[in-house]
C-alpha cells in the first residue's frame, strides 16, 4: 500500500507538457480547502527540471502567493532567464484562475570539486527505535475528532517519525526545535533530480510547526491561521529521498504574525545534504478581526 502511495506522489509530480516551456500538474483526489504547499513547490521545480539537461538544482527560492484550488490543474510557466557556462537559472510562476498563485526561482550547476566543510550532524535516536507504535500514535491521536483522525492516519508517500512527538489537540510548551526523521515511504527510481523534487515536496512538512512550539499552538488550533509564505533550499550534497534522513529544525524568531524556520537534513551516516529555511503566517485571527474593526 505504502508503494503505491509513493507511485501516486511520483505522478503527481510527472508533469504534462502542454507546449513548449508550459507544464499542467494535477493534485490528488483528497479532500483539501487548498493545494499542499509542498505538491506546488515540487511541480514548479519538476517543470524547471524539463527545461534543464545535465545540471542539478542546488538552490531554489519561492513564495506561496495564494490559495491553491486542488479542483482544477496548475498551470506552470518557466521563464529559461540564463543559461551559463556553469549556471542555468529559471524562473517558474503557477497559474490558477488566470492568476499567479506561485513564484518560484531555481539555480542549476554543473559539477564541481570545492572546498567541504558542513555542520555535524545532532545526536538523534536511530528511526527504526522509533517507529510509529501503537503508544506513540495514540499519544498523538488523543481527543482528536473522528475526522481529523482518518485525515492523520491516512496512508501518505512520505513516512515522517518525530523523536518527540506533538500532541496536536493538548500541545504542551516545548524549545523552539525539533528532529525529525523522514524518507519517502518505498522505492524511488534512480533519478537524482526526482530525489531532490521529492524532498521539495516534503521539506514543506513539520518545519513551520517548529516556530509554534513555545506557544503550545498546533495547525488544528482554530484561533490561529498558518500557512507557509516563502520557501528557500540549498542542495549541497546528492541524497536519496527514499533513505532516512534527519530533519534538524530550528526556528530563531516568530513576531509580527509570522515565524520563522531553519531545517537542515543529515544523512544517517552524518552527511548534511539540504538546508531549508521558510517563513510562514501565524496569525491570531481574533487579532486580525480586531484590527480590520478599527
Amino acid at each position: 500500500m505504502t508503494q503505491q502511495v509513493l507511485d501516486a506522489l511520483t505522478e503527481i509530480l510527472d508533469l504534462e507538457e502542454l507546449e513548449v516551456n508550459i507544464f499542467r500538474g494535477r493534485s490528488p483526489q483528497e479532500d483539501r480547502q487548498r493545494v499542499f504547499g509542498g505538491q506546488v513547490a515540487g511541480q514548479a521545480l519538476v517543470a524547471a527540471c524539463r527545461t534543464v539537461e545535465e545540471r542539478v538544482v542546488h538552490s531554489l527560492h519561492a513564495y506561496f502567493l495564494r490559495p491553491g484550488d486542488p479542483k482544477i490543474p496548475i498551470l506552470y510557466e518557466v521563464d529559461r532567464i540564463r543559461d551559463g557556462k556553469s549556471f542555468t537559472t529559471r524562473r517558474v510562476v503557477a497559474i490558477q484562475h488566470g492568476e499567479p498563485i506561485f513564484h518560484l526561482q531555481a539555480s542549476f550547476q554543473i559539477e564541481e570539486p570545492g572546498l567541504e566543510h558542513q555542520d555535524p550532524m545532532p545526536d538523534a535516536p536511530d528511526p527504526d527505535e522509533i517507529a510509529q507504535s501503537k503508544g506513540r500514535l495514540a499519544k498523538v491521536l488523543e481527543g482528536m475528532p473522528e475526522e481529523m483522525r482518518k485525515w492523520v492516519t491516512r496512508p501518505r508517500p512520505i513516512d515522517i517519525r518525530p523523536v518527540e512527538p506533538m500532541n496536536f489537540m493538548k500541545p504542551e510548551k516545548r524549545e523552539p526545535r525539533q528532529l525529525v526523521w523522514v524518507r519517502a515511504d518505498g522505492r524511488l527510481p534512480d533519478d537524482p533530480l526526482l530525489h531532490q523534487c521529492v524532498l521539495t515536496y516534503a521539506s514543506d512538512m513539520t518545519l513551520l510547526d517548529t516556530a509554534t512550539l513555545p506557544h503550545a499552538v498546533s495547525w488544528f488550533d482554530p484561533r490561529f491561521q498558518m500557512a507557509s509564505l516563502d520557501h528557500a533550499m540549498w542542495f549541497h550534497r546528492p541524497f536519496r529521498a527514499d533513505e532516512w534522513l534527519l530533519y534538524a529544525q530550528q526556528s530563531p524568531s516568530a513576531s509580527g504574525a509570522r515565524g520563522l524556520a531553519i531545517g537542515n537534513f543529515f544523512t544517517r551516516d552524518g552527511r548534511l545534504v539540504v538546508t531549508v529555511v521558510q517563513e510562514g503566517l501565524i496569525r491570531l485571527r481574533a487579532a486580525r478581526a480586531k484590527g480590520a474593526a478599527s
